[in-house]
C-alpha cells in the first residue's frame, strides 16, 4: 500500500499464544533493510532464540487461527447486534460500520476485535462477573477469547472527559475473539447478558 516501513506487534496475533513479547519491522526495499539491520546490530534490539522459536511456531498456525478468529468475530458481532441489552457494536466487518467500505478496499478480513456498548455500567460489570468460558483479562490476539473493560483497564490513565469524548465509556466492553467453538462463546455471552438461548 506504499508504506516504506511497517511495524507489527508479534506479541499479539502473529505469535498468538500470549507467551512472547516481540516486534517485527518490515521494509520495502533492500537498502532500507540494510539500514534497519545496522541499527539492530549496533543497538542490540533483537530477540533471543527461544522468543524467535515462539514467533516462528505462531507463524505456522497464523492462517488457520485467523480464519477461525475472524469467523467467530463476525458471528459474535452479528449476534450482539441483535441483543436487546446491547446498544452498539463496533466491528468493521459489519456493513453498518462507518469503516466497512474502506476496510473492504484495504484488507481481506475484518479482524478479531469486537467492542460493544451495553445500557449501563451495572450490566457491563455483571457480564464481566458472569462470563465462564471467556476470560476477563487484558490482552489480545491469542487463541482464547478475552474480555476487557477499557475505561478501567487499558485506558484508565486517560482524562475521563477525553475518554468519554472518544467513546471509551463505562458501558463499553472489548472482546479479543479466539478460536473456541462459536456456539460455546455465544452461550457464554448469552448467559452473561441474561439473554437465554444464544444459538447461532
Amino acid at each position: 500500500m506504499g508504506a516504506d516501513v511497517v511495524v507489527y506487534s508479534a506479541t499479539k496475533f502473529i505469535s498468538g499464544h500470549n507467551d512472547v513479547l516481540a516486534g517485527l519491522v518490515v521494509v520495502k526495499d533492500e537498502e532500507l533493510g540494510k539500514q534497519v539491520y545496522f541499527l539492530q546490530n549496533s543497538v542490540g534490539a533483537v530477540l533471543g532464540p527461544q522468543d524467535c522459536w515462539l514467533v516462528i511456531r505462531g507463524l505456522k498456525t497464523l492462517g488457520v487461527r485467523m480464519d477461525r478468529q475472524l469467523e467467530n468475530a463476525r458471528t459474535i458481532s452479528e449476534w450482539l447486534s441483535r441483543q436487546a441489552g446491547v446498544r452498539r457494536v463496533y466491528y468493521p466487518g459489519l456493513p453498518s460500520d462507518p469503516g466497512y467500505n474502506l476496510l473492504r478496499e484495504q484488507a481481506r478480513g475484518s479482524g478479531a476485535m469486537v467492542s460493544f456498548e451495553v445500557a449501563d455500567r451495572r450490566i457491563a460489570e455483571e457480564v464481566l462477573r458472569k462470563v465462564k468460558l471467556i476470560s476477563f483479562a487484558e490482552s489480545l490476539g491469542g487463541v482464547e477469547t478475552l474480555i476487557t473493560f477499557p475505561a478501567f483497564q487499558a485506558h484508565a490513565d486517560m482524562d475521563p472527559a477525553e475518554r468519554e469524548r472518544m467513546g471509551i465509556n463505562d458501558r463499553l466492553l472489548r472482546l479479543s475473539v479466539g478460536i473456541e467453538d462459536a456456539g460455546d462463546l455465544l452461550d457464554d455471552l448469552g448467559q452473561a447478558l441474561n439473554e437465554g438461548d444464544a444459538s447461532i
